[in-house]
């Protein structure tokens, strides 16, 4: 078999990165179709970052996490958004552009991580091609065109920066090992960058560190000199955040999403006990302990369901177009080819893979709901590099047609491809545009347009409306911090009823103000003698918000 294009794998990899870049930036201000409130969040906090070095509410480039609506992000991302956001104004293409910017490296890094990672097989093709490059380019190649990673890419995902920063850590640690023992320290850093970008890396990347360490241990032990120091700039950068980790601020949102926090598992256990007579062989089967393991368990393999995986994808339409998989269904054979010949062969550094793969659901199995394809991003590239080892192999074990099969199964891919794309650009704005707030930015965009016409602005029937009115005002956060009315309530949740002109209510008040005043609100909440002045629809024309006076 002649593989001529892969004798220049510079060529290919820079059109396997194109083909990235493409996907991941093209119409990435109108498609997904507006912003969520998380990244109406992002921008913002950008962009006041960039102004006087504060966040939103006016702490000083704070380095633990950045209160918003008292979910306390993790702050990498709204640091990382300041210089585009800076640049060329805050916009939705700007809010967006760290995680187009980050998923396309994570492309072009993931070819130098399989390249370390499969090290030591040098088998030839034909006595010209390394096969290691081949898997590498055909692994790079796959995440490109995956549809899982491009729309985690195309939208202000903070947990597609942290698996970029995961992948990155994990191919400086196998250059490290193998080559420049000095690049454990920035290794070390790339892993601690998890801790500050996403909540679900914060298990998944101390996890995978050790365990790579475990797996290295003689080798990191004859350079200690370059292990000790990784460690000190690691325990260093870290030590900042730890006592934010170990606070209760920390602790919310784990708490509002995760297993352990249903009552509903102990009352049905304890339930159980009772129904049985309070048998000892029954408080053993019911114990919470059995419980709660046997709810991971179903949540962890939840992730894995076939239906999730390859046919219809995530449940929540941000995460998946609803009718394509997390992966295409073309992926499954040779995912599972690549699999059973990774275990038979055993090649280079294999057993980093499925470890990986198997951390990377932690935070998915302790949370709800599942499957969940945001919690598990960690675990992007290890199935893309399987589906490329089992192709790759299938194709090389071929003694006849192998150059027409393999032609005959990129064509079958890429009509795969073709039907995503297809339905993403063409329908997915149009079906789900409410999914992202559509009608958010009209709104807003019209108060902007005739604010000075009134004395007051009331908005209700929006989610989080003083960010997207902050946002698209583009409101000076200097103004908004000294006439800003906050409160927090008792689960910790931030919730901001007014700035200046602009009151944020749940519906409007049964008598008209004595101000001259513009409301938005929902279209069930419109007074019946109201005088209407635009109606915001979503994008396949049902009705949203309603802007209007009485």
């Amino acid at each position: 078999m002649n593989w001529k294009l892969f004798t220049r794998p510079s060529v290919f990899l820079i059109f396997i990165v194109l083909i990235a870049a493409i996907l991941r930036f093209y119409q990435l201000g109108i498609n997904p179709p507006s912003l969520t409130w998380d990244e109406v969040a992002w921008g913002y906090n950008a962009y006041a970052v960039g102004i006087d070095g504060k966040d939103e509410f006016g702490h000083f480039l704070p380095y633990t996490s950045f209160i918003s609506f008292g979910d306390y992000k993790p702050p990498m991302y709204a640091y990382l958004d300041v210089i585009p956001v800076w640049i060329f104004g805050l916009t939705e293409l700007t809010t967006r552009f760290p995680s187009a910017f980050f998923g396309t490296l994570t492309v072009l890094f993931t070819y130098f991580l399989v390249k370390e990672l499969f090290a030591d097989h040098e088998k030839k093709s034909n006595g010209k091609l390394n096969v290691t490059e081949i898997v590498a380019l055909v692994s790079a190649l796959f995440l490109a065109i995956s549809p899982w990673h491009i729309m985690l890419s195309r939208a202000a995902f903070e947990a597609n920066v942290a698996s970029f920063f995961i992948v990155t850590g994990v191919w400086l640690f196998l250059l490290a090992i193998r080559k420049n023992q000095w690049l454990l320290v920035l290794s070390a850093i790339c892993f601690v960058l998890c801790i500050y970008t996403f909540n679900s890396t914060r298990v998944v990347a101390p996890l995978l560190l050790f365990s790579l360490a475990v797996g290295n241990i003689k080798r990191l032990w004859k350079i200690k000199s370059a292990t000790i120091t990784a460690c000190i700039v690691g325990l260093a950068l870290l030590l900042p955040v730890v006592p934010f980790l170990l606070s209760p601020q920390a602790r919310l949102r784990y708490q509002e999403v995760n297993i352990f926090s249903n009552v509903d598992i102990i009352k049905t256990a304890n339930q159980e006990v009772i129904n049985d007579n309070n048998a000892k062989w029954s408080k053993i089967i019911h114990n919470r302990r059995v419980v709660y393991t046997l709810d991971f368990l179903q949540h962890y393999f939840d992730n894995f369901n076939p239906n999730f995986l390859f046919i219809t994808g995530d449940q929540n339409p941000k995460f998946s177009t609803q009718d394509v998989g997390q992966m295409y269904i073309w992926d499954l054979p040779f995912l599972l080819m690549g699999t059973l010949f990774l275990f038979r062969k055993r090649v280079g550094k294999w057993w980093i893979i499925p470890i990986w793969l198997a951390i990377g659901i932690i935070p998915a199995a302790i949370s709800l709901p599942t499957p969940h394809a945001l919690r598990i991003e960690a675990t992007i590239p290890t199935l893309q590099i399987l589906t490329a080892y089992g192709f790759v192999t299938f194709i090389l074990a071929l003694k006849k047609y192998q150059k027409q099969t393999m032609y005959a199964l990129l064509i079958m891919l890429f009509l795969f491809v073709g039907y995503y794309l297809h339905g993403y650009y063409t329908y997915y704005p149009t079906e789900f545009s409410a999914e992202w707030q559509y009608g958010y930015q009209n709104a807003i965009k019209f108060v902007k347009a005739h604010q000075q016409e009134y004395d007051a602005v009331d908005i209700s029937g929006m989610d989080r409306a003083y960010i997207y009115t902050l946002f698209y005002l583009q409101y000076p956060p200097q103004e908004f911090r000294q006439t800003a009315q906050v409160s927090t309530d008792v689960f910790g949740f931030v919730h901001v009823y007014g700035f200046g002109k602009y009151h944020f209510v749940d519906s409007p008040p049964a008598f008209p103000s004595k101000e001259k005043t513009l409301y938005i609100s929902g279209v069930s909440q419109v007074p019946k003698k109201a005088h209407v002045l635009e109606t915001f629809r979503v994008l396949d024309g049902t009705p949203e918000l309603v802007a209007f006076t009485r």
